[in-house]
């Protein structure tokens, strides 16, 4: 589960490196369906840094893996 996790993240990444920001996989908790993320750059500091998680991290990760519940920020 982390390797497809991580690897959908890759495919995330190129929208945020292209802000000057990027996202590293943290930790995923099987038992809540928890994905824990640390935002980077630019991203780390941005105002919309929870809209982007929330809107965008968060949504296609739920989408593409159903045992996804939600994405928080570490």
């Amino acid at each position: 589960m982390k390797n497809k996790i991580k690897k959908k993240l890759e495919e995330i990444s190129p929208m945020l490196q292209a802000h000057g920001g990027d996202v590293e996989f943290v930790d995923f908790e099987e038992k809540t369906g928890t994905v824990k993320v640390r935002l980077i750059g630019m991203c780390s500091g941005c105002p919309m840094a929870g809209e982007t998680l929330k809107y965008g991290i968060e949504e296609i990760l739920k989408k593409e893996i159903k045992e996804i519940k939600k994405v928080v920020s570490v």
